[in-house]
């Protein structure tokens, strides 16, 4: 085994695999949503333990998944 193979006896590298990023995107924010759901749920029944630190993360969680659900689709096009 080589550690060390020269550049003219290289493989070329793969095609990078397609990807639906929007899909992604999407379903992460779906996730988002249902945990905001609960938070929210389980704040009206005075059962949510720390509830600044969740609905913050919550909050920066469907932030951040627009962002890349915009991003997403304007790179598709």
């Amino acid at each position: 085994m080589r550690l060390v193979v020269p550049h003219d006896q290289r493989r070329p590298h793969p095609e990078p695999a397609p990807t639906n990023d929007a899909l992604a995107f999407g379903v992460g924010l779906i996730g988002w949503a249902i945990a905001l759901a609960i938070a929210l749920g389980m704040l009206a029944l005075g059962t949510l333990p720390d509830d600044p630190r969740v609905l913050t993360t919550i909050a920066v969680g469907l932030a951040l998944g627009g962002l890349g659900l915009l991003v997403s689709r304007r790179r598709a096009r």
